[in-house]
């Protein structure tokens, strides 16, 4: 199984009873024996360019595990759901983002030491006061 992301732009109307627009969405996903591992939903958002006549849209993101050749399955079934407006299924670069992931720890680490090293240089100078 590989992981793919999925970002779906709902109607902005839904976003009062957008819990039945993404059981929705979750079923396809499950029924073409994919397993969702994490859900990220923005709210409701002011678009770049109208789609559809709508200048709003309410962003959910997916995180999936399917198989490659149901995602083409997948792809077909959200162009004909009427909730969506858009969406996009990508294949993330995970060796890309573990690396963002440890030089994001090493800059929190080395900011740690400065202010560690700050830290003890005021205490110094109210010493001296």
């Amino acid at each position: 199984m590989n992981q793919y992301e999925i970002a779906v732009l709902y109607h902005p109307d839904l976003e009062i009873d957008l819990d039945k627009a993404t059981h929705k969405i979750e079923k396809i996903i499950k029924d073409n024996d994919g397993k969702i591992t994490h859900v990220d939903n923005w709210g409701k958002r002011k678009l770049a360019y109208k789609i559809k006549n709508q200048e709003h849209a309410v962003y959910v993101f997916y995180t999936i595990e399917i198989a490659g050749a149901n995602v083409k399955k997948v792809e077909t079934i959200l162009n004909i759901t009427d909730e969506v407006i858009r969406f996009l299924i990508v294949r993330p670069d995970l060796k890309a983002i573990a690396k963002a992931e440890a030089a994001k720890v090493e800059k929190a680490k080395k900011a740690a030491e400065r202010g560690d090293r700050d830290d003890n240089d005021e205490d110094d100078e109210k010493d001296e006061e």
